[in-house]
């Protein structure tokens, strides 16, 4: 089984970018509490797993997507800070690294091993997408209403709702990440 010690230092280089200590533990009690709940025994499991069974991920796996998106909503959070003259909102840095991380955590219960090397959705991923799993996951840790609105609301289940800008980074940093293979996979991306 996966513990809380493996998860910590999986994840090292983003964790200590979150000040708050609370916070780091909640983090990496909402991805224990999903490795646990998914069944999932060890990291090499899930780095064998696609980050997104929607389109062909080329070999970019969970692990590594997550890793790309916290960095990513990260580096573009702090260019604005570092651009803008007056930034017209305050980025919560501690939230947006959580909000990376645990983004896509109900992943880890919407999707099982098929058995044969492969994987499918399972039957929480049947009844419901990653974004409100991984918020419930994150809400039984204790996580406040706002980094819980990274998680429900990264995707399209966020669509035309409120967000904290937070949210609004992750989501670019996911879809950055993802709308390339799609296009990649249809023909459309000019390489």
């Amino acid at each position: 089984m996966i513990s809380k010690e493996d998860i910590a230092k999986k994840f090292a280089s983003q964790l200590e970018k979150i000040s708050n200590q609370d916070l780091r533990e909640k983090v990496v009690e909402t991805w224990y509490a999903a490795c646990k709940q998914g069944g999932w025994e060890s990291f090499e499991e899930i780095e064998r797993m696609p980050f997104t069974m929607l389109t062909d991920t080329h070999g970019v796996n969970f692990i590594e997507h997550t890793i790309a998106v916290t960095e990513g909503a990260y580096a573009l959070g702090k260019s604005q800070v570092a651009t803008y003259k007056k930034l017209p909102y305050e980025i919560d840095f501690d939230r947006l690294v959580a909000g990376g991380i645990l983004h896509d955590v109900g992943k880890l219960v919407e999707t099982i091993k098929d058995g044969k090397g492969g994987f499918v959705k399972s039957l929480t991923g049947k009844c419901t997408r990653h974004p409100i799993s991984g918020t419930v996951l994150a809400d039984r840790a204790g996580l406040d209403d706002k980094t819980l609105n990274t998680i429900a609301c990264h995707a399209k289940e966020g669509e035309g709702r409120p967000q904290v800008i937070e949210t609004v980074l992750i989501h670019q940093a996911d879809f950055a990440t993802f709308n390339p293979l799609v296009m990649l996979n249809g023909g459309k991306l000019i390489t």
